[in-house]
Parts: structure tokens; sequence; C-alpha cells
């Protein structure tokens, strides 16, 4: 837990907050356009991009203050996204990052270096955990492997 960080980070959600903006459509423009072969697995983009972007800032939040819930939800989300198939660690990596940065560019005069770091460092954190995550159902579940039925 870091309280400093919470703050800084808490800051820079308020500023976006209370300058209306919504980071999402920036963002999975972005995401798209790195990665346009994925839009397709989006059934419904607005539901998503809503959801997404809510969770992934949640989480780095969440982290930041030390809160328990964090690792259950990144290992369900991970096992959910098993689904769409083998997603290349890369694509979370860089959804994270595009996150970090579109909060950065519309939280104004109170995006600073301070606040950069501690994102950066709950986004670090963030990764680490999708990668435990996966090595953890890709060891008890491998993906392919018929499961007993209940």
């Amino acid at each position: 837990m870091s309280e400093a960080d919470a703050a800084r980070m808490e800051a820079s959600l308020t500023a976006v907050a209370d300058a209306g903006i919504d980071i999402r459509h920036a963002l999975f423009e972005r995401f798209f356009a790195a990665f346009p072969e994925r839009r397709a697995s989006f059934m419904v983009v607005d539901a998503s991009s809503r959801r997404m972007t809510d969770e992934t800032l949640q989480m780095m939040f969440g982290l930041a203050k030390g809160e328990g819930w964090v690792w259950p939800l990144v290992a369900e989300l991970v096992f959910t996204h098993r689904a769409y198939g083998p997603l290349p660690i890369a694509e979370y990596d860089a959804f994270i990052d595009m996150t970090v940065a579109e909060l950065g560019a519309a939280a104004g005069t109170t995006w600073n270096g301070e606040a950069a770091a501690a994102w950066q460092r709950h986004a670090g954190a963030l990764k680490a955990m999708i990668r435990r995550a996966r090595a953890e159902w890709e060891s008890a579940m491998p993906v392919g492997t018929p499961q007993p039925a209940d």
C-alpha cells in the first residue's frame, strides 16, 4: 500500500472527472490502431470500453490502496479472457500503458512526474499480476485440455 501514490492517483482521477473527460474513446482508438485485428473480438465496443477502462483504472488504484479484491478480480478477468483465445501479453501491457497515457493526457496540470510515476508503479504491479494469473490458470487448466463434466 502506498498512501502517497493513492493520493496522487486519486487527484488525477478527480481532475479527469471534473473536466468531464471520458478517456475510453481515445484509449480504444489507440488500442485498435495498434491492434486492428482485435476489434472483431468486441461485440459491443461501447459496453466493453466502459468496463475495461474502469476496471483497469480501478485495479491500479486498488493496488495503490492495498485492496485485497484486486488479485481475485485479475485472476477472474484473465480466466474470462481465455475465451478469446491466446491473447498476447503485449496486448495486456499495451492496454495498461495506453490507459495511463490517456489518463495523463486528460488530467491537465494535475499530471506531473510524481503522478506519472505512481501510476507507472501500479501499472507494473498489475502487469505482474496478470502474468501470475496466466501462469496459474495455465498450470491448473491448460488451454485445450478437456475438463471433466460436473
